[in-house]
């Protein structure tokens, strides 16, 4: 369980459920409470995480569920987690901040979405259901839900912690360069192997380099304009654009929705192009992440912040 208070101990994760690490600014004292956490949902973005779940599995899963599991996951995210804890702590050496990730993979259940939410609601949101159709074995959807229901209050705690006495929460994704269109259903692996065919994925639109979503459905925004403002212009000084929710609305659908509901104006939900970090950008693979890229998104993410 996390702390619902600064202690000198720092705090720890849950195997198979999450990450949490704490980055401490050079002059931290002991006694203070963190200003900043950094949330990867999808942080689950190692071949190890994926095979290590799916072993605890009974049902019948398609051998090859592991190419959607590459695809959509949120590669690179933990990095730039990191990258932006760090160059935080050095800008606010008094400070410290915590990057909390998920080890559980949304192929098999979705850590940002709140399971029990309908169809439509999904896709009104723009985004993948909660619990994919392949998981049907009732004893896997009741350990992948007990998952998520543990990884949902590690991270609510989190971000009440950080939020509450003032401090920030940046719940960070990284998503594909194109938005494909493709249902999610038994047939996925097989239409995104199609889809990714390099005459056909040239077809699908461009997504912007940096996505801030923080827009209601009725385009009202849910977040601080001026860390907007500052973020679009500190990607632009570095030659990234930078967008404001042009993929994805801020949806009930979502937890990232609810987290800044109990938070105005202190939430903030960020996509990140894999491309920009990935080296190379490998659809159907675990990609190498550039070190050196996630940096500099991380750098103007925390001049942002």
């Amino acid at each position: 369980m996390l702390p619902t208070t600064s202690t000198r101990r720092p705090p720890t994760g849950s195997p198979g459920i999450y990450s949490l690490q704490e980055i401490r600014g050079s002059a931290h004292p002991d006694d203070r409470a963190p200003g900043l956490l950094i949330e990867v949902p999808h942080g689950a973005t190692r071949t190890l995480h994926y095979t290590e779940l799916r072993s605890r599995l009974t049902g019948d899963i398609a051998a090859d569920l592991i190419d959607f599991f590459h695809v959509n996951t949120d590669a690179g995210a933990p990095e730039i987690a990191i990258a932006t804890a760090q160059a935080w702590v050095a800008r606010f050496p008094e400070r410290s901040a915590w990057v909390l990730c998920s080890e559980i993979p949304r192929t098999f259940i979705d850590c940002n979405r709140v399971i029990g939410a309908s169809s439509e609601s999904f896709r009104e949101g723009k985004v993948t259901p909660g619990v994919p159709p392949w998981i049907t074995a009732p004893s896997d959807l009741s350990l992948l839900t007990s998952l998520h229901q543990a990884y949902v209050d590690a991270a609510t705690m989190a971000i009440d912690t950080v939020c509450r006495p003032g401090g920030t929460a940046l719940l960070l994704h990284t998503y594909a360069p194109r938005s494909v269109d493709v249902e999610v259903d038994s047939g996925i692996v097989a239409n995104l192997h199609h889809a990714y065919l390099p005459d056909v994925a040239a077809t699908w639109p461009l997504r912007p380099e940096v996505d801030v979503i923080g827009r209601g459905l009725d385009g009202t925004l849910l977040i601080d304009p001026g860390l907007l403002q500052r973020l679009v212009t500190g990607f632009a000084a570095v030659g990234i654009t930078a967008a404001s929710g042009e993929t994805y609305p801020l949806h009930p659908s979502t937890w990232a929705f609810h987290h800044a509901a109990r938070h105005p104006g202190r939430v903030l939900c960020m996509e990140v192009r894999r491309d920009l970090v990935a080296d190379p950008f490998t659809p159907f693979a675990e990609m190498k992440i550039s070190g050196a890229q996630a940096q500099r998104i991380g750098q103007v993410v925390a001049s942002g912040l």
